[in-house]
């Protein structure tokens, strides 16, 4: 999308949030939900946006910490939410369609602030995300949930172009998606399990690597992190494998194909997302 092109969507986006008067933004720190809250709260201001963080044992720890701080960086009306999805059955059996299920827990619990704010719900879905397995979205527009900016018309590359635009220092940060994509399709989600991924996630970003993903095989870890840090992995074998043995991993490997988000997806024989 060219400058003029995104100038536009930008107004789009506004214009619809406006038409909407009041909104609950469902917050996860990343780029997409960043700056829709951050647009919103321009709009509409704090009395009629409120961000909203579900938190639960699949978010990691520091992720919930960085949206108070960007909430209160940015001056956003901001609220974390409890949501309940490890009491589900259909969300802790793993199947492909947990994420439906836990969508259905994050409105559960949204819905009843949105309502008593007179408020519609919105989520920072783009354009990119329409063609990847992702049933979350279907459970959240069978809601009634919004989608912002795929009426405006943006692409992950224009929210991150009008993120940098804008000053937004969310505009490059990594995907991250939540502690359940690691964990294999049939294999249950359990609090135990999503602690583990975290540990040893955080012990990696301690040492340097960012963006990466340490998705759980039981015993095993397999990390992934960009092509061009393979050989950085390698390099620094002994305090990898220390980092994530310290989370409780007996065997830890490295996928060769690096970093691709969502590659659990391919289970099911389609695209990926987390």
């Amino acid at each position: 999308m060219t400058t003029p092109d995104r100038d536009a969507a930008y107004e789009r986006l506004r214009v619809a949030l406006a038409e909407l008067d009041s909104v609950v933004v469902a917050f996860s720190g990343g780029a997409d939900s960043a700056l829709l809250a951050w647009v919103a709260n321009d709009v509409l201001g704090p009395d009629r946006s409120l961000a909203v963080t579900a938190v639960s044992a699949s978010l990691p720890g520091a992720e919930r910490a960085e949206c108070a701080a960007l909430a209160a960086e940015w001056g956003i009306s901001w609220q974390a939410i409890e949501t309940h999805e490890l009491d589900d059955a259909r969300y802790v059996v793993n199947e492909g369609d947990r994420c439906y299920w836990c969508k259905t827990a994050l409105l559960d619990a949204v819905e009843p602030v949105a309502t008593a704010r007179g408020a519609t719900v919105v989520l920072g879905v783009n354009l990119d995300d329409l063609g990847d397995h992702r049933p979350g979205q279907e459970a959240a527009a069978q809601r009634g949930a919004r989608f912002p900016m795929v009426e405006a018309g943006f692409t992950k590359a224009d929210v991150r172009a009008l993120s940098r635009q804008l000053g937004l220092r969310t505009a490059d940060k990594p995907a991250a998606a939540c502690l359940a994509s690691r964990i294999p399709y049939g294999t249950a989600v359990t609090i135990g399990v999503l602690r583990e991924v975290e540990a040893a996630e955080a012990a990696l970003r301690l040492l340097g690597f960012g963006e990466l993903r340490v998705r759980h095989y039981r015993e095993l870890a397999r990390i992934e992190v960009p092509v061009g840090r393979l050989g950085e992995v390698v390099e620094r074998r002994d305090e990898v494998v220390d980092a994530v043995r310290s989370a409780g991993y007996r065997y830890v490997t490295l996928d060769l194909e690096g970093l691709r988000s969502g590659n659990l997806n391919l289970a099911l024989g389609g695209p990926s997302s987390t």
